[in-house]
C-alpha cells in the first residue's frame, strides 16, 4: 500500500467509523466492520488505483458489510435496541444514501459510486428516507450553543422541522438547569461554550440525569475530540460550518432511531 493511500485511509477511518456506527446501530458492530474493511484493503489494494481514496474506502466497506447480509449490531443500550427496531421499517437502502449523503457529505453521484447504483436512484433513496423519517415523530428538542446567530439558526432548522424547542443553553450550568426544568427528547449541542464550559461535560451531567436514555447530536467545529476511538463515541455528529440539511438528517435520524414513550407521532 502506498503511502497516499495510507495517509487517505487514516485521514478518513475517523468519518468511516461514525457512518460505520450509524448505519449499524451499535459502536462495536461499526468498528468490527471498519475494522474488517482494513483488512479487505490490505489483501487488495486494486479498488484504489485510479480511483479517488475515500471514494474506494467507503465502496470497499459496502461491499464487506453487503456480504455480511447487512446486519445490525448488538444494541449497545436499550437506545440502540430501540434505533434498531425502527430500522428494520426503512426502505432498503435509504438510510445508507441518506447518511452518505447529509452526514458524510458526499455528492449524489458519489454516493451511487459508493453503492454501485445510478446516480437518480440515489437520488431517489436519500429522498424516501427523509420523507420516512420526517413525517414518523416529533418531539422536544434543547439547544446548547453559546453563540446567538448560530443557535438561533438551529432553532429556525428545527421548529421548520415540527419539532418544539424547550430552550438554549449558553453554558454547562444553564444546560443543566434546563434539562432538570423541561426534560427534551433529543440534545443538539456544541461542544465549546460560553464560560469555557464543556457541552460534552454539560450533555453527561444530563444523561446521568435521565439513565443515559437522551439521544445527542454534537454540532461542533472540532470533530476530533469526540472521533476518538474511546467510548462513548456520538451516532450524530455534524461538523460546522453545518448545512441546513445535515442538521435535519441528523435530527430526523436521532428522533427516529430513539423515539420514546414521550414523543408524539
Amino acid at each position: 500500500m502506498s503511502e497516499d493511500i495510507a495517509g487517505t485511509i487514516g485521514a478518513n477511518l475517523p468519518y468511516l467509523r461514525r457512518y460505520a456506527r450509524a448505519l449499524t446501530g451499535s459502536q462495536d458492530s461499526g468498528d468490527r466492520y471498519a475494522a474488517a474493511t482494513l483488512e479487505a484493503i490490505l489483501e487488495d489494494t486494486t479498488p484504489f488505483e485510479n480511483n479517488d481514496p475515500k471514494l474506494a474506502l467507503f465502496h470497499a466497506f459496502h461491499l464487506v458489510w453487503a456480504s455480511a447480509g447487512a446486519p445490525l449490531g448488538e444494541p449497545d443500550n436499550r437506545l440502540s435496541a430501540r434505533a434498531q427496531d425502527h430500522m428494520s421499517t426503512l426502505t432498503p437502502n435509504t438510510r445508507e444514501a441518506l447518511l452518505l449523503h447529509s452526514i458524510e457529505g458526499f455528492r449524489v453521484e458519489e454516493i451511487g459510486t459508493i453503492m454501485q447504483v445510478d446516480t437518480d436512484e440515489a437520488k431517489e433513496l436519500i429522498d424516501i428516507a427523509i420523507r420516512e423519517m420526517e413525517t414518523s415523530v416529533a418531539g422536544k428538542v434543547m439547544i446548547i450553543e453559546d453563540e446567538a446567530i448560530i443557535a438561533m439558526d438551529i432553532r429556525a432548522i428545527v421548529e421548520d422541522m415540527g419539532h418544539q424547542i424547550t430552550g438554549i443553553a449558553r453554558t454547562r450550568t444553564e444546560a443543566v438547569e434546563l434539562a432538570s426544568t423541561d426534560k427534551p427528547d433529543l440534545i443538539l449541542a456544541d461542544i465549546q461554550l460560553a464560560d469555557n464550559s464543556s457541552g460534552i461535560d454539560a450533555v453527561n451531567d444530563i444523561l446521568a440525569q435521565f439513565g443515559n436514555e437522551l439521544p445527542v447530536v454534537f454540532i461542533t467545529a472540532f470533530p476530533e475530540r469526540l472521533l476518538t476511538g474511546e467510548r462513548p463515541e456520538p451516532a450524530f455528529l455534524i461538523t460546522k460550518p453545518y448545512t441546513e440539511s445535515q442538521v435535519q438528517s441528523a435530527v430526523s435520524q436521532a428522533m427516529f432511531f430513539s423515539s420514546t414513550e414521550t414523543l408524539a407521532a
